[in-house]
């Protein structure tokens, strides 16, 4: 069953973030994930949610996702992300 990461970003250094997109990407596609949503505009049509630039990805299973994520490749470059931005992901099985 597929499997989404879905992630809120506020950036608070634009810069280093740029290098945090540039260095994520092919450890995306490492572990077979694609980006369906990346920073594309955000409309709220319910609720307080004032979301920020928001990425989903998606893996072909939550394994999958959550090996990515804890992956020693991607561990270095999650840490620039933990440096540029505020984050909140969820991983979440789909159909």
């Amino acid at each position: 069953m597929a499997a989404y990461v879905i992630a809120d970003i506020e950036v608070t250094d634009a810069a280093r973030y740029e290098e945090y997109k540039k260095l994520a990407a092919p450890t995306v596609v490492a572990y077979g994930g694609r980006y369906v949503v990346r920073g594309g505009a955000a409309e709220v049509l319910e609720g307080p949610w004032l979301p920020g630039r928001i990425v989903v990805l998606e893996f072909a299973s939550a394994e999958r996702a959550k090996e990515w994520y804890t992956s020693d490749i991607y561990k270095s470059v999650r840490e620039i992300r933990h440096a540029s931005a505020n984050s909140k992901l969820i991983l979440v099985e789909g159909i």
